[in-house]
Parts: C-alpha cells; structure tokens; sequence
C-alpha cells in the first residue's frame, strides 16, 4: 500500500500525493510522460530510495513486513541496473545469489536461461551480451528469488518480438500468483496491468 507517497529533488517536485492499494493477485500499470518521476516511483516502491513524504506499508496477514524480510520477495527490471562486464553470466548470477544468500537455484537458473534464449552462453563475459540479451539476463536476474513482487521498468526495453512474448507469458504468471508493478507508455504492456495511475510532472 502506498499512502500519499511524494518525492522532491531540492525544490523540485517529482510527483506528490500517489496513492495506491494492490492485493496478491493484481497488477499496477504507472503511466506518464517521460520525466515524470514512473522510474522514481517505483525505485521507492522496491525500496532502493526514499520518498520525501507519505510511506510504502507491504502486509502479510495484516501484519507490516519489515523491508530486510521484503528484498528477497522482490524481483526488479529497469535499464539503470548494472551488470559486471568482466564477469560471465553465471558469475555475476553466483555472485548475486550468495549476496541474497539463495540456496538450491542452478537448476532453476538453468531453466530460466534456457527460457530465456541464453543457454550456451553462460559462460561468455557480459560484455560481448548484445543489448537485448543483457535485458534477456536482467529477467534472469529478477525471476530467480522466484519473487512474490515484480517491478519492471520499461519491460520490454531491447527485446525482439520472442523476447516480448516471453516477458508477457511472465508478467501475465506473475500477474495471477503474486503482485505485479510496471512503469511504461507502451500500450501493449497496459493490458497486463489490472490498474492505472498517471504520474504527471
């Protein structure tokens, strides 16, 4: 749930007075002109910055999750994520899995890379990954926590036409099984989205 959620850079409001509530289940769509704070809100809402006012409030049997037991429930696309270029896809995925201390996922990293269109390059350096095969990697990224929340910023930013089935067969599973939060114009994202809110600068 989010509660007058406002944001400022100095004097310079973003977006104030964004309200909002979503049960498991649903999926929020949030729309806007470029510049007008959708990628702001949705770092507050995955709580990698905070707002300026208001307050983001995640329940379980209505009692508050505390944000330390929240980021392993959380998956996150968005082209500001950063990937480490000298390192193979395996690599930054074991890295990023002891951090999240995730146990018993090779299997399930297997099947999401496969899915993905990425087996038999696992072990090249991230740097010679194309722009949509880095994307392709950030949903592997993303998925494999098997987060109860998925924010997607921009979700099918790079991707071909298979590439954007597949994300769209993912966003309309996590749409049914858990919590599903995108930020985008495009309109053929929208219909994945059970509910609107238009940031306006």
């Amino acid at each position: 749930m989010a509660q007058n959620l406002g944001k400022y850079f100095g004097e310079k409001k973003i977006f104030n007075k964004v309200t909002f509530e979503l049960t498991e289940g649903q999926s929020l769509a949030i729309i806007g002109p470029n510049g007008s704070g959708k990628t702001t809100l949705i770092r507050i809402l995955c709580g990698l910055i905070r707002a300026s006012e208001g307050s983001v409030i995640y329940t379980e049997q209505n009692k508050s999750i505390a944000w330390e037991n929240l980021y392993n429930q959380m998956g996150l696309v968005g082209p500001y994520l950063e990937l480490y270029e000298e390192l193979t896809a395996h690599e930054n995925l074991n890295f990023f899995s002891r951090i999240r201390n995730l146990k018993h996922t090779s299997n399930w990293i297997d099947e999401l890379m496969s899915r993905f269109l990425l087996t038999g390059r696992e072990n090249d350096e991230v740097k010679n990954y194309s722009s949509g095969m880095r994307q392709r990697l950030k949903y592997v990224f993303a998925l494999m926590s098997k987060p109860k929340i998925l924010f997607l910023d921009e979700p099918t930013s790079n991707l071909d036409q298979q590439g954007i089935a597949t994300v769209y067969e993912i966003m309309a599973g996590q749409r049914k099984n858990g919590l599903l939060i995108m930020a985008t114009n495009d309109p053929a994202d929208l219909k994945y989205g059970d509910f609107q809110i238009a940031i306006n600068t």
